[in-house]
């Protein structure tokens, strides 16, 4: 496909997706240190004017990184709804983003093809999308999840109580607990991020905020944000953990900067259930 545009006089071409993808991107320091980023805001306007005329078809044909070369791109991709994607995969990303914002897309519809798009499709689209237009289709999804509460219905908003202390005291984060919730923070997750991450010190602060929301029967759920591996021995011990966390990314070789890898998040969330 040309991905060609002529724009005040000035033809502009991009190599391939990715570079489309890159210049189409707001203006971010880390993609000019990268020597990614468009080089003028006319350039900018000219990428997101070709990508809007793209095929999702086409952005699953070129994902960012190669099927063959990525675990994470092929579990994604492996795992898309193929008669849902049939129906879409003809739409430009302009129209993918008119449907979005159309006042007969409703919440249900677009949950209803989230399990055909990939990263690129996604990308692409909030590309075309200012923040006002990313507030209109936001609003329109509901993600109501369920643990020792629910989160996520219209009209509530939940909040993570972070008692964080620099040795791991069990006593000075159980008192930063305390003070959290007098303000009436922690309905999502009472999140520990450790200083120590070792299965020991993991385990003893799962243990004592687990006691907490026991003893005052807290509608809330426990974290303690190590390394998952070491969530993941802790709860093979037996440790009581609400809610395991792993920062992930969305190729392979960033999965690997942090230590894990598609396989290692199946075998924590089989863990965890």
């Amino acid at each position: 496909m040309l991905l060609r545009t002529k724009l005040f006089g000035h033809t502009y071409e991009f190599a391939d997706i990715k570079e489309l993808l890159a210049k189409a991107n707001e203006e971010k320091s880390g993609d000019q240190q990268a020597g990614i980023a468009a080089h003028t805001a006319a350039e900018r306007v000219a990428a997101r004017e070709v990508l809007a005329q793209v095929p999702l078809s086409v952005l699953r044909e070129n994902p960012a990184v190669p099927y063959d070369q990525d675990n994470v791109t092929r579990a994604i991709d492996d795992a898309l709804n193929e008669t849902i994607y049939n129906e879409i995969k003809g739409w430009t990303v302009g129209e993918f983003r008119e449907w979005l914002l159309s006042n007969h897309t409703t919440g249900a519809d677009i949950h209803r093809i989230s399990n055909s798009l990939t990263g690129e499709m996604i990308a692409g689209v909030t590309k075309l999308m200012g923040n006002l237009d990313l507030v209109v289709a936001a609003k329109k999804i509901r993600n109501v999840t369920h643990c020792q509460n629910t989160m996520g219905l219209p009209g509530t908003i939940g909040s993570r109580l972070q008692p964080n202390h620099p040795t791991d005291s069990v006593e000075g984060i159980k008192a930063a607990i305390y003070e959290g919730l007098s303000f009436g923070s922690g309905d999502s997750v009472i999140g520990i991020n450790p200083s120590d991450d070792t299965v020991g010190s993991v385990g003893r602060l799962l243990e004592m905020t687990y006691d907490v929301i026991s003893k005052w029967e807290i509608p809330t759920q426990n974290c303690v944000l190590g390394h998952v591996t070491t969530q993941m021995e802790c709860l093979k011990r037996g440790a009581p953990a609400g809610l395991i966390f792993q920062s992930i990314a969305g190729s392979q070789k960033a999965m690997e900067s942090f230590g894990v890898s598609v396989d290692l998040m199946d075998e924590a969330y089989d863990l965890a259930k």
